[in-house]
């Protein structure tokens, strides 16, 4: 377990040993901005496609702009990006109603998240073990949640779904969440993709909403289970300026949070604490997990998160109820928007192993910070 060190000596040695996996995440999002500039510049996207639209929000051409460059992107027929989805939880419950609206689902990825648990009925998958009876849609959740299996990489995602159509011709849905830009593709192999804008795609300047994406038929289906009309009604009062601006800094952006994870990663795994992913491993998500093994020890560090953080450094966390989860969760998060995983922030539910799941950093230099705050306010004690 941990004991006081020189922090600065630490931070040294960490970021000497990191500098090829730090080439690695600056040559990915080279490529992805590469990717985003030419998508902007292929659909002729102007000042004119940030106006704000009112009413019924029909004829809205930043809104069908936005759409196909996000379409692009992903590498799919369609794409419904909204402020109007309330958390990623809520455009991956529009896409799963999609592509399942007569019954419920198969997680091929056993449990899904917490939140998503309440929402449509679900059966989970573990183990290798085919489903004798034909479900009405796959569900696949890449990112870790609060488990401690890895990520899922792209090919992963692409092998999965290739083996379960050997045997299931339904819809599959992916719950794209922490895992935008990571790599050079996305998991186009899927039926519908989903996530939000206050994570990966937002690059930190969405101030809400999600999207879903696939396959053209489906998206319509995923508007109408958003707003009961479908994708032509929906003003954008407040324009689309900061959804692009924040598409475009995107790939920048997830860089910064990689890098501020590989660096916790070392640093608590030189303090002997357990990590997932390690510094040296490839990623699929910007989600770091460190295991500290009792409650004290975990909220100290949040505590510390939040202390290193821009907006509402002198609150100290503390667990609560919340809606969705099935035990009391502490969340670090001093944000400039209300629940953005982009920024830097730490959650975590209590209970064994009493895992806490970091993620974020506009910047690495603030994310660095912010770790070592958080260290020393774990080595300290305060």
């Amino acid at each position: 377990m941990s004991t006081v060190c020189d922090l600065a000596a630490l931070t040294a040695r960490a970021e000497e040993a990191l500098v090829p996996a730090f080439a690695a995440f600056d040559r990915i999002a080279l490529e992805n901005t590469r990717k985003v500039l030419a998508a902007f510049q292929r659909h002729r996207v102007s000042d004119s496609h940030f106006a704000p639209s009112t009413g019924y929000g029909y004829n809205d051409p930043g809104r069908e702009t936005l759409d196909a460059v996000f379409a692009d992107l992903m590498g799919t027929e369609d794409a419904l990006v909204r402020t109007s989805f309330a958390s990623g939880t809520h455009a991956i419950g529009c896409a799963l109603r999609a592509a399942a609206p007569q019954g419920g689902y198969l997680s091929l990825t056993g449990e899904p998240y917490d939140t998503l648990q309440g929402l449509l009925p679900y059966t989970a998958q573990t183990g290798a073990a085919r489903q004798t009876e034909q479900p009405a849609a796959l569900f696949i959740q890449r990112s870790r949640g609060y488990t401690s299996r890895k990520a899922l990489s792209v090919a992963e995602v692409n092998a999965l779904i290739a083996e379960a159509r050997t045997w299931c011709n339904a819809p599959v849905v992916v719950d794209n969440c922490y895992c935008e830009f990571v790599e050079t593709e996305e998991p186009c192999a899927a039926d519908l993709i989903a996530g939000s804008l206050i994570k990966n795609p937002g690059g930190g300047l969405a101030p809400c909403g999600g999207y879903v994406a696939g396959r053209r038929n489906l998206v319509e289906k995923a508007a109408v289970a958003l707003n009961g009309v479908g994708r032509d009604c929906g003003a954008n009062p407040d324009g689309s300026r900061l959804l692009f601006q924040g598409l475009f800094l995107a790939p920048h952006t997830v860089a910064q949070a990689l890098k501020t994870a590989a660096f916790a990663s070392y640093i608590l795994r030189e303090l002997g604490y357990a990590v997932s992913p390690r510094p040296e491993e490839a990623r699929s998500d910007i989600i770091q997990s460190v295991a500290f093994g009792s409650p004290e020890p975990l909220l100290r560090f949040c505590r510390g998160i939040q202390a290193g953080s821009p907006v509402d450094s002198f609150a100290a966390p503390e667990p609560w109820d919340m809606p969705g989860y099935g035990d009391p969760v502490v969340m670090a998060a001093g944000t400039f928007i209300q629940g953005a995983s982009i920024e830097l922030s730490c959650d975590a539910p209590i209970r064994e192993p009493y895992t806490a799941y970091l993620q974020g950093g506009l910047t690495y230099e603030a994310g660095k910070l912010g770790i070592l705050t958080a260290l020393e306010t774990l080595q300290c004690g305060f």
